[in-house]
């Protein structure tokens, strides 16, 4: 019995080891690929190192001049990041649709590098022309500094390149070649000039340019959310950006780095037709979570107010309003603004308008049901509110209010069952129920109502929150046929400076 027994046991545990062996290894991610201009080639790395033993993901890295990199970009399509030196390379990769999102890592000025000590006295373009002095200069088919260069100077560096001593296609190699004695001097970005222990010497007419090496993701990437988790790492204040500040470059710090960050969403109820899919696609792509709360407006800055202040972690980082009239309560917070949509508010009646309601006079009429939002909760009760005592219409027509809800999906509810007879509601709301109900038109001057997006000043996700705004922008159609009319090309306004009519004032 005791033999039978150990043997049921080794067999089970051979059976069980057998088990264990068998079990399908966890897939790995793919590693990136990342196409790095050549003179960020060693804070990169090391970001990159620091990157893959943290999360586990592999970072390939192909170096060259940034031009020459955006060729091999457009020939192949293949790849998950590139990374310019220079602002208008990453322009025109984004005009050719190379690119997407875009990360700014750091600041560089083009400057003229000598040797330490600068022993041959060079102090400006007359000293470079001299034929004793020999110069290195980057090709500006290859390389970003080349380009930039090439532009800056006009005519004479149509001269320089003429009796230049080489001209090789990237800014490390010619800052190489200075470092070695080969040349007298060379046009490099400033954050080279430390990495080679190299001088700067005087040149106007380079002094007050500024470009950007930027990381953008590729627009044919196969892995956008791993590219994004990248990007963001690249430029996060405690990560990517503190390796580029020690090696000596001007750092444009990004986000908070957290690998799967959560986005806090505040946003009227009026939006939630056009933007709910859109969040979702959002967040897929950035390989994040997000936490919306739709509801009255009246309702949500009544909620930050109660927060007390935004060290919450529980206060928005973004709010998409359904009207300006709700930004000022929270200016403080949210100073900026983008006018992204407007909306009509208009009185819902029964398809045939069985009642001939006309005007909002009409809803004073003895004997009607009428549906109002509640004026304290939401931006439609508010703005309804106001509009009616401009006209001295709020107490007769509030005396038909057998509804005062919070946003006005509620009323359109309420109206389907036969509850009410007419509401006041956005177009918006009874858009896709057109037959089933009619809309009465009010007074234009008071019926539109105008959406708008702001980003709070101290997220620790301003970036994203950004990247969200140009993402619903390069989504115009959703909101058009939501029903929304687009204003999303205008300018920031600042939420200080928004002015509202004396009737809309809130007292």
């Amino acid at each position: 019995m005791l033999k039978k027994l150990i043997l049921v046991l080794c067999l089970g545990a051979a059976a069980g080891a057998a088990w264990v062996a068998l079990k399908p290894a966890k897939p790995s991610s793919p590693p990136l690929t990342v196409f790095c201009a050549a003179g960020i080639k060693k804070p990169v790395e090391e970001i990159a190192a620091a990157y893959q033993k943290e999360t586990g993901i592999e970072v390939r890295l192909q170096y060259g001049g940034t031009g020459t990199l955006l060729s091999q970009l457009k020939l192949t399509k293949q790849g998950d990041l590139f990374i310019a030196a220079d602002d208008g390379a990453l322009a025109d990769a984004k005009k050719q649709e190379v690119t997407r999102e875009e990360f700014r890592l750091v600041k560089q000025k083009p400057v003229l590098a000598v040797a330490k000590g600068n022993p041959k006295h060079i102090d400006g373009l007359a000293s470079l022309k001299d034929p004793g002095i020999k110069v290195a200069l980057a090709n500006p088919e290859a390389a970003s500094i080349g380009r930039v260069v090439k532009k800056l100077l006009g005519a004479d560096w149509d001269a320089l390149a003429a009796k230049a001593a080489v001209m090789k296609p990237t800014v490390t190699e010619i800052a190489a070649d200075l470092s070695l004695g080969a040349v007298d001097a060379a046009i490099v970005w400033d954050s080279i000039v430390p990495q080679f222990k190299l001088d700067i010497a005087p040149l106007p007419e380079l002094a007050k340019h500024e470009e950007h090496a930027t990381a953008a993701v590729l627009s044919y990437s196969q892995q956008p959310a791993e590219a994004l988790r990248f990007a963001r790492y690249l430029t996060a204040p405690e990560k990517g950006a503190a390796v580029f500040a020690k090696h000596g470059f001007t750092a444009v710090p990004g986000d908070k780095w957290a690998a799967r960050p959560d986005l806090i969403i505040y946003s009227g109820g009026v939006n939630r037709t056009a933007i709910e899919k859109l969040l979702q696609q959002f967040a897929t792509r950035e390989g994040i979570t997000m936490t919306t709360v739709f509801n009255g407006c009246g309702i949500l800055c009544a909620s930050m107010k109660t927060m007390g202040d935004t060290s919450n972690p529980k206060f928005p980082d973004v709010y998409y309003a359904c009207d300006v009239c709700f930004v000022p309560p929270v200016a403080k917070e949210f100073p900026e603004a983008i006018l992204l949509t407007e909306a009509e508010i208009v009185i819902a009646v029964p398809k045939g308008n069985p009642k001939g309601i006309h005007t909002l006079a009409d809803l004073a009429r003895p004997g009607l049901r009428v549906g109002l939002c509640n004026a304290e909760q939401s931006t439609i009760g508010f703005l309804t509110h106001s509009m009616l005592k401009s006209m001295n219409l709020l107490e007769s027509v509030s005396k038909n209010a057998s509804s005062q809800v919070p946003t006005a999906d509620f009323l359109v509810n309420q109206m389907r069952t036969g509850s009410l007879d007419a509401a006041v509601v956005y177009r918006i709301n009874i858009n896709n129920d057109k037959e089933h109900f009619d809309a009465v038109s009010l007074p234009a001057d008071k019926s539109k109502a105008v959406q708008p997006f702001a980003v709070r000043r101290d997220s620790p996700y301003q970036q994203m929150g950004r990247r969200l705004l140009a993402f619903l922008r390069e989504n115009r159609a959703s909101f058009e046929t939501a029903g929304f009319a687009w204003k999303g090309e205008t300018a920031p306004v600042k939420s200080a400076d928004i002015v509202l009519p004396d009737w809309l004032k809130q007292k």
